[in-house]
């Protein structure tokens, strides 16, 4: 149904709670395909007759589109209507999985891969501003906090799921397995989201969009041809160039129009460039982290990929029952948002330095780590995510949920970029030989001796880049609680002037 009146009154929309499962479920897709397609690579390989370039697109043309329209997505929803874009939002991501499930070539794939991308774009941005307008403001934290959750478990059970299904059926299957979710998602959009927008309707800013979208498709390029091409490379300077180049034009257009997609007199809100850092930096310290301890499970200690998503599920778990139970949400009720995502992100600096001392002695001290980083990212992520949506105007929400999903994937593919750099260049100075990479080293290992040497050189490089990335993130969290602290105490100054203006008082 559609109203007219707002929905964000006193006690939220009546049926809030059954509209957030929903959104969370069709949020759930939209994550789980961000990593189900990586256990179906030898299977693509072999009916599909893949090249390895194919492979890589099949791959990163999900995120590659999906990235780079955040931000045009959020304000699509904002002007034209966030039920109008959620429903657009499923219909594409289903038409897309419906395509890939059916795909025959590689083209075809890749083709359906970017479509769902779009689809994508739209559902992680229109979810989270439908949550921030059927909520009542005292609910925001608990609501933030379940749908961040559902990230994490659609991020661990990705493999999971994956391997399931090619147990028991056809490639195909790990996407036609959407089709349900999205028919259910769309009944339920159409008959229970409430319809909302910008009521200023501002015009929409087409050039905003056509260099945003540019500029944050170029960087994320950069940064997903980094590993394979080499930081130095042609490719990957000239990607980075190009987004440069092109973001920089994006800032100084919106600066310039009445009518700015992204507005940049945000970034002078103390509550939102605190809540922007500390978001880099958690995605920064667990998506790097987390990219490199799957690598050292199954280099090192020989663990299969299932068997490797198994042991890193407790990270996931701990996120979701602290933020189901609303456990996270008191927590951080308790604390108040700058000491929540100082707390949240100094734990999860804990988790990784044990991770990062601790693996050596076996799976004890990765599990305690995982347990530790974890709970850190239960306190911490929808503290920040509230701070950024909260200290975007209402009709804005749209763009904020953009804002926050843009910021989510530069920190995470910034993480595995810098600690993958850091494990590199460790592994390669006590690794001398030709091939730097880990499987190329063992394959040209002579004897077993040099095998364990290698592997103990891995094993360093993995302990140097956690304790960067723990170092990462403990900063984060210090510079987040203070910039959050300092706009609370500005807020709360000016809010005591307007008493005493009010009342009279002298100044």
């Amino acid at each position: 149904m559609s109203v007219s009146a707002p929905v964000t009154v006193s006690q939220g929309h009546p049926q809030r709670w059954l509209i957030l499962g929903v959104i969370c479920l069709a949020q759930l897709t939209v994550v789980l395909d961000n990593t189900v397609l990586n256990v179906a690579i030898p299977s693509l390989t072999s009916e599909l007759d893949a090249a390895t370039s194919d492979i890589q697109w099949m791959i990163n043309a999900y995120s590659l589109v999906q990235s780079g329209l955040l931000l045009t997505a959020g304000s699509a929803a904002d002007r034209y209507g966030r039920k109008k874009m959620l429903i657009t939002g499923l219909a594409l991501f289903g038409a897309g999985s419906l395509t890939a499930g059916l795909a025959d070539t590689t083209g075809q794939l890749i083709a359906a891969r970017a479509g769902m991308g779009v689809g994508g774009a739209l559902l992680l941005t229109t979810t989270l501003a439908v949550v921030m307008q059927i909520f009542a403001p005292e609910e925001h934290a608990k609501a933030i906090g379940i749908w961040a959750a559902v990230n994490a478990l659609g991020f661990a059970c990705g493999p999971l799921l994956g391997g399931f299904m090619l147990d028991h059926f056809w490639w195909g299957a790990i996407f036609l397995i959407n089709l349900p979710v999205v028919v259910l998602g769309l009944v339920a959009a159409v008959t229970l989201v409430p319809e909302s927008k910008n009521p200023r309707g501002d015009r929409p800013d087409l050039l905003g969009a056509l260099l945003s979208t540019i500029g944050m498709a170029s960087l994320v390029f950069a940064i997903i041809s980094g590993p394979e091409h080499g930081w130095t490379s042609a490719r990957v300077l000239g990607s980075a160039a190009v987004a440069a180049g092109v973001l920089a034009a994006f800032a100084y257009w919106e600066s310039r129009i009445p009518y700015p997609m992204l507005d940049l007199h945000f970034f002078k809100n103390q509550r939102f460039t605190g809540a922007i850092a500390g978001a880099v930096l958690i995605t920064f310290g667990m998506g790097g982290s987390l990219f490199l301890l799957t690598q050292h499970m199954q280099f090192v200690l020989g663990y299969g990929p299932l068997e490797a998503g198994l042991r890193t599920a407790p990270l996931a778990l701990a996120i979701v029952a602290l933020n189901f139970t609303g456990v996270a949400a008191k927590w951080a009720a308790r604390l108040g948002n700058p000491a929540a995502i100082g707390v949240g992100m100094a734990l999860m600096a804990c988790g990784l330095a044990s991770i990062a001392l601790l693996t050596a002695s076996g799976y004890t001290g990765t599990l305690l780590g995982l347990l530790l980083i974890g709970t850190g990212a239960a306190i911490a992520n929808p503290a920040m995510a509230h701070a950024i949506m909260s200290s975007i105007p209402p009709e804005k929400a749209g763009i904020g949920a953009g804002i926050n999903g843009t910021v989510a994937e530069f920190g995470q593919g910034l993480g595995v970029a810098v600690l993958g750099a850091v494990l590199t260049s460790r592994f390669a100075a006590l690794v001398p030989v030709a091939a730097t990479s880990f499987p190329a080293a063992m394959a040209a290992a002579d004897g077993e001796a040099r095998r364990s040497e290698i592997r103990d050189a891995f094993a360093s490089g993995l302990e140097s880049s956690q304790l960067v990335g723990a170092v990462a993130v403990l900063l984060g969290g210090l510079v987040a609680a203070a910039l959050l602290r300092r706009a609370e105490r500005a807020d709360s100054g000016d809010m005591t002037r307007t008493q005493q203006d009010q009342e009279g008082a002298p100044w």
